[in-house]
């Protein structure tokens, strides 16, 4: 349910539904002039009235922004959104996804701390857990999060967080969410959950019990491929904590951005629904070709996860990974022959794009490494745009006459 505010704009309770929620949550009436659209407070300073107006801030007796780093209003709008879809206390926006995971994890952990993460992680993450937090003394253990008991197994004594995501990169293997909020309630032990593959729409990691979830906004929630955002949504506290790191860190979102990602969030239902519908029947078309060796897709019933997907997810996402019968060199000649596709590493947007992952976001862990986290030389991963099913399947059956 919602009411009208014509000061305020759409009045949301807890029974607002989530189309309702991604247009108007965190925006208001613009006090001025009425905009429905929040404007681009496309400024660093905010200036005060007086000396004791600016001493009252300091004081924390006053809600009034100072400096971009510190805060803006955009930015502020598009926090409180992503709260609202994540059903989450508080947001902090971010300039990249990698800017929020890496702050993300910063509160928990110092020297002579120790980390267990799941080993199909995004290959930047994996970097700054493999090899920058080591620098600084912080280890972390890399486990098949697909088994809860050996993530426990792997838990130390100076053990301060778990960091997972589901669907994974590239492989889309799946977390149990309701096992892990479990046993990190038994371990006392925070869990930072990445859901850029699923989305809010497919997937709410809160209602499974988990506290803490990151977002690449480049992907799904921006959705056009113009912009590059990262969002952590958590308790009030956790995330004011969060906002003290960026303070110092730099990592801010410039307001610009933070409205195109205002923007996108509001068709966020239509499109996600627009690729999961697409790419199901693009998996299905690559089940059943006879030059795919095997598809990866929680949608499809040949996925081993199948029903932990039909349980956890309510619908399965626009990346489609698949290996060809072939070695690099064909993978390589199927991607540069897919012609309703663009070469380029990312995803989630309203255009298709492929990529190898062994030259892209795996490129540089070593050959081990791969292997370790199921990146084969003729991994394919596919992004499904929104352009028509029928075009997309045209450039499939185009890169497969080629090799």
């Amino acid at each position: 349910m919602c009411a009208l505010s014509k000061k305020e704009g759409i009045k949301l309770n807890q029974q607002t539904r989530f189309s309702t929620r991604a247009i108007h949550a965190g925006e208001q009436r613009d006090p001025q002039t009425g905009a429905i659209t929040t404007p681009i407070y496309q400024t660093s300073n905010f200036a005060f009235t007086s000396t004791q107006e600016l001493l009252a801030y300091n004081r924390g007796e006053s809600s009034a922004y100072i400096y971009t780093r510190y805060g803006n209003p955009t930015l502020t709008a598009v926090e409180a959104k992503m709260a609202a879809l994540e059903d989450g206390d508080d947001a902090a926006v971010f300039a990249s996804g990698m800017a929020a995971i890496t702050t993300a994890i910063l509160p928990f952990v110092e020297q002579g701390d120790h980390i267990v993460a799941s080993r199909d992680i995004y290959g930047g993450t994996f970097n700054f857990l493999n090899t920058i937090l080591p620098r600084f003394g912080i280890t972390t253990s890399f486990v098949d999060a697909t088994n809860i008991e050996m993530i426990a197994e792997t838990i130390q004594s100076n053990t301060k967080l778990i960091f997972c995501e589901s669907p994974t990169n590239p492989t889309l293997k799946l977390v149990d969410l309701v096992q892990l909020a479990k046993l990190g309630r038994e371990q006392e032990l925070p869990i930072i959950f990445d859901n850029t593959f699923a989305t809010p729409i497919n997937q709410h990691p809160t209602r499974w019990g988990i506290e803490i979830i990151v977002h690449s906004a480049t992907k799904y929630l921006g959705g056009h491929n113009d912009l590059m955002a990262g969002v952590i949504i958590g308790s009030t506290e956790y995330i004011q904590s969060v906002k003290e790191l960026l303070k110092i860190f730099g990592g801010v979102l410039d307001p610009h951005a933070a409205w195109l990602l205002l923007r996108g969030l509001k068709t966020l239902p239509l499109r996600v629904h627009r690729h999961n519908q697409t790419s199901l029947q693009v998996a299905k078309y690559l089940e059943d070709h006879n030059k795919v060796q095997h598809v990866y897709y929680p949608g499809l019933e040949s996925h081993p996860q199948h029903s932990l997907a039909k349980t956890q997810m309510q619908g399965y996402g626009g990346v489609i990974s698949f290996e060809l019968k072939g070695d690099f060199v064909a993978a390589s000649r199927f991607v540069d022959n897919m012609k309703t596709a663009f070469i380029t590493p990312s995803l989630g947007g309203v255009e298709t794009l492929i990529t190898q992952p062994s030259t892209t976001s795996h490129y540089h862990l070593d050959p081990q490494e791969r292997k370790n986290a199921g990146i084969s030389d003729e991994l394919i991963r596919l992004s499904v745009g929104l352009e028509d099913f029928e075009d997309i399947l045209a450039g499939l059956d185009h890169a497969f006459t080629k090799i």
